[in-house]
């Protein structure tokens, strides 16, 4: 099933970009290979290696699989998953509940969808495909009729933790939700005194979320299979960003 369809105007140096969501297995598949590039080979974990190349879970077959691919080479180069409330009929439990205690939340939860493996090849690292990802959330938002979106934002701890509590102090002074939003992790990463970095890097997909109006809802969650802290974030609908709005749900209306 057609999604959405964005084309770039195909210029020097800029691919056209197509977004859709998967409808076979084989275009799972080149989610998966794409997952398996970024998550697991680029990052050298070799405990998630294997000889498929293919990074999956149990969820996968109950998700819709955003896609954004180069019209000019035929490459995925972006995905971005999403449980809505029909998978999570069949899933019983949101992914995030791995490492969150979302009790807290139990009165939304029919009102929930939840994103999930964002993951961008590292030559598309630019504003257009996420983007691009984010018009198809807004869509699926839409669509869905959800009022909230969740989903687990990751920080890589390979400089020894000291970008997740630069970030964590900086960012949650501002962008916190209110108590009745927030959830504790169940592995909690303990966040430590010490240098922080003199220009903060903000991971795209935290950028992304922040900029839409989410709140950041705990402390990080220590995740040792990808060696990252991770944020939960929620954005509802009525803090998405008037700006963020208007090209998000613009886009949208053309699915």
């Amino acid at each position: 099933m057609r999604l959405i369809t964005v084309s770039s105007d195909g210029k020097a140096n800029f691919p056209k970009l197509n977004l859709s969501i998967a409808n076979t297995q084989e275009q799972i598949r080149e989610v998966q290979r794409l997952r398996y590039k970024v998550f697991v080979e680029a990052t050298g974990l070799q405990a998630l290696q294997n000889s498929d190349g293919l990074e999956r879970d149990e969820f996968d077959e109950f998700c819709d699989h955003l896609i954004v691919r180069d019209t000019r080479t035929g490459e995925v180069v972006g995905t971005y998953r999403v449980l809505t409330r029909h998978g999570l009929k069949k899933t019983k439990t949101f992914y995030s509940e791995k490492e969150f205690d979302l009790g807290k939340l139990s009165p939304i939860r029919d009102s929930i969808i939840e994103a999930g493996r964002a993951c961008i090849h590292p030559d598309y690292r630019h504003g257009g495909v996420i983007m691009m990802l984010w018009s198809g959330l807004a869509s699926c938002m839409q669509r869905e009729r959800a009022q909230f979106l969740i989903g687990c934002a990751s920080v890589s701890l390979a400089d020894g933790g000291g970008s997740v509590n630069a970030l964590y102090r900086k960012l949650a002074k501002e962008n916190l939700c209110p108590e009745e939003y927030r959830v504790s992790p169940k592995l909690k990463y303990e966040l430590h005194d010490g240098p922080t970095h003199e220009v903060l890097q903000v991971p795209p997909l935290i950028k992304g979320y922040l900029r839409s109006g989410a709140w950041i809802c705990s402390e990080p969650a220590w995740d040792p299979d990808f060696h990252t802290a991770d944020l939960f974030m929620m954005l509802p609908l009525f803090r998405l960003d008037s700006r963020y709005a208007r090209h998000y749900l613009k886009d949208a209306q053309t699915a």
